[in-house]
Order: C-alpha cells, then structure tokens, then sequence
C-alpha cells in the first residue's frame, strides 16, 4: 500500500477527532507523532511495531511527576502500517485502532485488558 506522508498525517489526524471529547481534555500532556519506522529501541523484540506509548500513565502520576517533566509522547508508525494493509481504508481502520491502543496505555490500560476489549 502506498500513501503520502500527508495522507498517513489527516488519517492520524481523523483517529484523533474519534476520541470523545470528556477523553480528550482527560489526556495530559502528551504529543501524538507519526514517524516512518520504528527504532531499534522502539522496536524490542516486537516485528510490526504499529504504534507506541512512551511516557507515565495518568495512573501513576503523583506529585514529583509535574516538576519539569516532558511530554509523554505517542508515536504512530507509517511504514509498518502501509506494509500491512492493503487499501486505504485499511491504513485509515488500523491507524484508528492504533491511536486508540496508544492513548489506551495513556490512560494506564495494559495489553490484557486492551486485548480482552477488541483493542489490540
């Protein structure tokens, strides 16, 4: 599947218009990013890394986590997710679920339960 950064950025973008509104002003500072690939420390172990979730969950944030702390960031990756769709509006269903999965974790929602929800 071929499609243009641009393309793969408005899908992303329209994953996160999906998200509830009470949800969205619950997500505390976190950036969403697509990059191409996956790095080598992204990576670990996992082959078709879709998306990733780097930062503290909502849930185990106390006080010491709001002094100086950076963004959590949520990354979405497009070449990983082109190689395995096969038309646009599979790039635009799994980029959906994706942001979901990844603002999941956001929100401190482990693989389980994502898995037992339909989400992974």
């Amino acid at each position: 599947m071929d499609m243009s950064r641009d393309d793969f950025e408005e899908a992303v973008s329209e994953a996160l218009d999906l998200i509830p509104p009470e949800l969205a002003e619950k997500m505390d500072n976190v950036v969403v990013l697509v990059e191409d690939e996956p790095t080598a420390e992204q990576l670990a172990g996992e082959e078709d890394l879709l998306g990733i979730y780097e930062g503290t969950p909502l849930t185990e944030r106390d006080s010491w986590w709001a002094a100086g702390s950076l963004p959590d960031r949520i990354t979405i990756f497009r070449g990983p997710t082109l190689r395995m769709c096969e038309t646009e509006e599979e790039v635009v269903e799994e980029v959906a679920v994706t942001v979901v999965h990844e603002i999941a974790h956001h929100f401190g929602i482990d693989d389980a339960r994502l898995h037992e929800l339909g989400w992974a």
